[in-house]
């Protein structure tokens, strides 16, 4: 028979999400487990020697104790060589506050989540069942990759990738490369790649290129605390002004890139195309021609990365059953949540 587990609070997904929601209900004193592989988006998915946009500040834990500033007190690394936040400083102090928040996820996937009398029956992907009375979802964007349907069905397979899955730069020296996108993650991809000597990279985008320039996000913890003490607080303000809001975050989330990517795009090697698209892909055996709705612009290019970032849609999360995705109400693919952030499944 398979070992089966009882929790009030089951946590699907140990990223930055699920250890911070584990932490702050083992401060609460509910009973709960965490499920998943640590930080394995994080780990897997990302490029080393990426740098974060976030800061020291954006630390994981609710309580407010095991936080940067104490992390690197207790290990003694410098303030300074945490600016910016470099991936693997960051990956170091989660396991760090794992460690010392005592969370131990259950190391396996979820197979497929149900109701049940009593709640929810998680079965996992090593044989055993977790049982809770309520679940909270925390599974980051993986499954939630974004490719353009125009992209994905005109460039040929195999010389393409999504940056979810161009994580490794060990082989880019003397390459050529196309990347679409003109926000962050596409400029840090351009960044990486010309650090380890990429011959040529293109960046593709149909906007005009943001300006290199710090972002200010100090508003924001007023909203953080209203997100807490006002549940619902967004739902009840006026249309025009959740638009101001949502144009603020805009504003310094996407028509920003982050001034420490600038000095390591050698313009002799990373060339710009903004407003401008690909309009047609011919494959030939060294080497992938694009042509631009830049006037008369073709460039030759080995691969081509999508930064077309991700785009949630519920119907991807594959371990809901059909019976329970049906019941969940959606907008453009996104769970329509009350003021606790609870779905239209009651303890979901």
């Amino acid at each position: 028979m398979s070992a089966r587990r009882h929790t009030d609070l089951l946590i699907i997904g140990a990223g930055p999400f699920g250890l911070g929601l584990a932490r702050h209900a083992s401060k609460l004193g509910i009973d709960h487990a965490i499920v998943g592989r640590p930080m394995e988006f994080w780990r897997n998915n990302m490029p080393r020697g990426m740098l974060l946009r976030s800061g020291v500040r954006w630390h994981l834990d609710p309580a407010n104790e095991l936080t940067f500033r104490q992390y690197m007190h207790e290990t003694s690394v410098d303030r300074a060589d945490l600016r910016p936040l470099g991936l693997e400083p960051y990956l170091e102090y989660a396991k760090w506050f794992q460690d010392r928040a005592g969370i131990a996820p259950i190391n396996s996937l979820v197979s497929s989540l149900t109701q049940a009398d009593d709640g929810f029956e998680a079965l996992l992907d090593d044989g055993s069942i977790v049982r809770a009375g309520q679940v909270a979802l925390a599974i980051g964007f993986h499954p939630f990759a974004h490719v353009p349907g125009e992209l994905g069905d005109m460039l040929p397979a195999g010389r393409w990738s999504h940056t979810r899955d161009f994580v490794s730069m060990e082989h880019v020296a003397g390459r050529r490369y196309a990347i679409v996108g003109g926000r962050q993650s596409a400029f840090e991809w351009a960044a990486l790649l010309a650090d380890e000597g990429a011959d040529a990279i293109h960046v593709i985008h149909r906007h005009p290129t943001p300006n290199f320039e710090r972002s200010d996000w100090s508003w924001v913890e007023e909203l953080l605390g209203a997100s807490e003490y006002e549940p619902g607080w967004w739902q009840s303000l006026p249309d025009a002004e959740r638009e101001r809001i949502g144009g603020a975050f805009w504003s310094e989330g996407r028509l920003k890139l982050e001034p420490w990517l600038a000095p390591r795009l050698d313009p002799a090697r990373v060339h710009l195309w903004p407003e401008c698209t690909i309009t047609d892909a011919r494959a030939g055996e060294d080497a992938l021609a694009l042509e631009l709705s830049c006037p008369a612009a073709e460039v030759e290019v080995d691969h081509v990365i999508l930064a077309t970032g991700f785009r949630p849609d519920l119907a991807r999360v594959d371990f809901l059953a059909p019976a329970l995705r049906e019941q969940i109400r959606t907008d453009g693919g996104f769970p329509v949540l009350d003021a606790h952030f609870q779905t239209t499944v009651p303890r979901l």
